[in-house]
């Protein structure tokens, strides 16, 4: 009988990645997600800045996440999913909340509100990932077989001065092929979204190219739609110049929303 493998050792957590809860307990509750490969770091002062208004923000982390790109390929969207849906239910027992998301995160809030309606009042989605920009992206199914990680994707900041984002060095490849899969579920049910939606994008983003908040917008049931464009920042927008017009429009949303 054939060895078998040595298990993976736990990785230890990536300092500054660790899950949030923050803001007042009897605040109205907001929930926010970070993206693919990145960390609770790469949302900045987001959930500070929703806290110091009164709200109540979970910021979980997500499997897979903080320790290692090879940890990550033992995960799935599954599993990030379940990890903001655990957030969201924990956080909705008394009313709705609001659920934000970067990247992939904003992929996660849209797939929270198609599927909990009742429970999420309102979305923020900030460069929200359905399409990459790379084009070998979609060959990430086939790719996982034989190529286990690839060159990293982080810190995509305008700002120099800003601080880089905690994300790793490598995408995990079959990580990312189950991604694909989030995008794909995430985008046949836009229609089902019909709540107040914030989309912020960048002009320039070399992560997620436009098409994705296009079919975003184009694609949710939703009336009370609004977009804002980032005009001096890249894709980690929450890091960039104009991190400070993601907190301020997401405050005024929230409290539009949620009072």
């Amino acid at each position: 009988m054939p060895a078998q493998p040595a298990p993976l050792p736990v990785p230890a957590t990536v300092p500054g990645s660790a899950a949030r809860e923050l803001g007042p307990r009897q605040g109205h509750p907001v929930v926010l997600c970070h993206g693919f490969t990145g960390t609770v770091q790469s949302l900045g002062r987001w959930p500070d800045a929703l806290a110091e208004a009164g709200y109540r923000v979970d910021v979980p982390r997500l499997p897979g996440h903080g320790r290692s790109w090879r940890w990550a390929n033992r995960t799935g969207w599954q599993d990030w999913y379940r990890a903001t849906e655990r957030s969201l239910l924990r956080s909705t027992v008394d009313s709705p909340a609001v659920v934000g998301g970067l990247s992939m995160g904003g992929a996660l809030a849209l797939a929270l509100a198609i599927a909990h309606p009742r429970r999420v009042a309102g979305l923020v989605l900030v460069n929200p990932a359905v399409r990459a920009a790379n084009p070998l992206v979609p060959l990430a199914p086939v790719l996982r077989h034989v190529l286990p990680s690839a060159p990293g994707i982080a810190s995509d900041i305008a700002d120099p001065a800003a601080p880089a984002e905690i994300a790793y060095d490598r995408v995990p490849v079959h990580a990312l092929a189950s991604q694909l899969r989030l995008w794909s579920g995430v985008r046949t049910r836009l229609g089902e979204v019909t709540c107040p939606v914030l989309l912020l994008r960048s002009a320039t983003d070399h992560v997620v190219p436009a098409r994705s908040s296009r079919e975003i917008l184009q694609g949710v049931s939703s009336p009370d739609v609004t977009e804002v464009v980032l005009v001096r920042s890249h894709h980690v927008a929450t890091l960039d110049h104009e991190a400070g017009v993601v907190c301020s429009e997401s405050t005024d949303f929230v409290r539009r929303v949620l009072g």
